[in-house]
């Protein structure tokens, strides 16, 4: 009898160990969410693949890292309100002043790192969308020619495709474009997202039609749609959905292994 209370309370104090260990797997494996307070309207917020978080607001950038604690600050009127900013590098940040078609690069600390870039001057007087490309590179759409251009660090000439509604026979009206892996993602709300090499040779159509933005990760697509962020497959074509009932978030994206919902005076990352 002895030996059977023995075993029993054995058991007993291995299980109670065995919950206790479980419970503090579980509680240090859950992270606690990052919450950022906007001190005024922003317009976009980025995220590099180091969990940097940058919120952008007219004309300032402010930086925080991936805990929510603010970094750095940028701002500048001297180009007007910011059009768009290119984290893709985190040593060398794309920010695109539309009004003024003004390009300037800011370093890890926001500090600009090089002499503003002028399109007029390139010969890009209408460009209308920017983005960052690999080796310190980026893209250009010229709606006047209806053509994507890129160039290179010195500013020459790497790629220029010429007249896309005339080469592919459908009306260019892009909204938004993004370079993932080599391959640049070019949104035509009217058509999908149409995919070139890193060349410029178009390459295929994502039907996906009516989008403002979206996210590349691994070759899928991320777009949040009615309440509801979603993942389109390109390999499978398959569209995998989460819901998000909170009617006063504004956006979500995906990126990091973490998900970033905006709203209009914060941000939470889960």
């Amino acid at each position: 009898m002895k030996s059977k209370k023995w075993i029993l309370k054995i058991g007993l104090i291995t299980l109670v160990c065995i919950t206790l260990l479980c419970s503090a797997f579980v509680y240090h494996s859950e992270p606690i969410p990052v919450c950022i307070r906007f001190p005024h309207k922003i317009t976009h917020v980025e995220v590099d693949n180091f969990g940097n978080i940058y919120t952008i607001s007219q004309n300032e950038i402010s930086k925080y890292n991936a805990n929510g604690i603010f970094q750095k600050q940028f701002s500048t009127k001297r180009y007007g309100k910011i059009e768009f900013v290119d984290a893709m590098n985190p040593l060398k940040i794309l920010v695109y002043y539309k009004d003024f078609q003004q390009i300037v690069f800011l370093d890890n600390q926001l500090t600009t790192s090089s002499t503003q870039i002028s399109l007029e001057k390139m010969g890009c007087e209408q460009a209308s969308l920017v983005c960052a490309s690999a080796n310190n590179s980026f893209w250009v759409f010229d709606n006047q020619n209806n053509e994507l251009l890129k160039f290179d660090a010195e500013l020459k000439p790497l790629v220029k495709t010429g007249n896309l509604k005339r080469i592919l026979d459908i009306d260019i009206k892009p909204n938004y474009m993004q370079e993932h892996n080599n391959y640049l993602f070019l949104n035509c709300p009217n058509e999908g997202i149409l995919v070139f090499d890193t060349y410029g040779t178009f390459s295929k159509t994502i039907p996906l039609k009516g989008l403002k933005e979206f996210n590349v990760i691994n070759g899928h697509v991320f777009y949040f749609e009615n309440h509801t962020l979603k993942e389109y497959q390109s390999q499978n074509f398959e569209t995998i959905e989460k819901v998000f009932p909170d009617t006063l978030i504004h956006s979500v994206f995906w990126q990091n292994n973490h998900f970033y919902k905006i709203y209009s005076d914060s941000l939470i990352v889960e």
